[in-house]
């Protein structure tokens, strides 16, 4: 049986950002390894805040009462085994796209347990989501830049109690367009990601590392910038 993807760009830019041309490689490999990929762009949606009042879990456990576009995409979300999140670093996150992630909620059954001193949960067992990848850009240099944004996804996939399966880290990601080279060996990397992902259950390190490389110095990288 096929795996089934979904995958949502938090990115404003939608088709237009860095986001989207590291999530497409990534998803590329996905769908070469068997994969059926959905994939949204959270600016063409409608999904309103979570308003917070739990209706989900204590008075209609499992249904969300906010009539938006997020009725539509729950059935598909039930259904998928990967869930990809791919989104730039703002401070931290677009705000859309925090929306898709708080409106999670009705999937998530709260039968509590404590790990590590923490308060964890789990998927409703209608959910078949078992791993959770993140795609991230950003416009600094450092790769520092990405540890809210990182931290966000992998406490997703701790207080759901799913495996969190890596990070695409795609740092200064402006300069992709100026070193054509360099963004190849970055966006066939992250093809190789995607298709090991499904094929192998997890991604190298070294994969990693590719798409994270520096494509311009520090210091070349503040001259061009201040």
């Amino acid at each position: 049986m096929a795996t089934n993807v979904f995958a949502i760009n938090g990115s404003p830019k939608a088709e237009k950002g860095n986001t989207e041309k590291l999530l497409n490689p990534f998803l590329a490999g996905m769908i070469e390894a068997g994969a059926r990929v959905d994939k949204y762009h959270v600016v063409r949606l409608n999904i309103k805040p979570c308003t917070g009042e739990f209706i989900c879990w204590n008075v209609r456990p499992g249904t969300c009462h906010i009539k938006d576009d997020m009725q539509t995409l729950y059935p598909k979300l039930r259904k998928t085994d990967i869930l990809v999140l791919a989104t730039p670093v703002y401070i931290p996150l677009p705000g859309e796209f925090q929306n898709f992630i708080n409106r999670l909620c009705p999937l998530i059954e709260p039968k509590l347990s404590f790990k590590q001193g923490r308060t964890r949960a789990i998927f409703r067992s209608d959910v078949k989501i078992s791993k959770l990848a993140l795609v991230s850009t950003s416009g600094w240099w450092e790769i520092g830049n990405f540890q809210t944004v990182l931290r966000i996804a992998k406490e997703l996939a701790a207080d759901t109690s799913i495996e969190f399966a890596g990070a695409l880290l795609r740092p200064h990601s402006g300069d992709l367009e100026a070193n054509q080279e360099k963004a190849q060996e970055i966006y066939e990397a992250a093809k190789k990601a995607g298709f090991d992902l499904i094929t192998k259950g997890k991604i190298k390190q070294t994969t990693l590392k590719i798409i994270s490389q520096p494509l311009i110095s520090e210091e070349e990288y503040r001259r061009a910038n201040n």
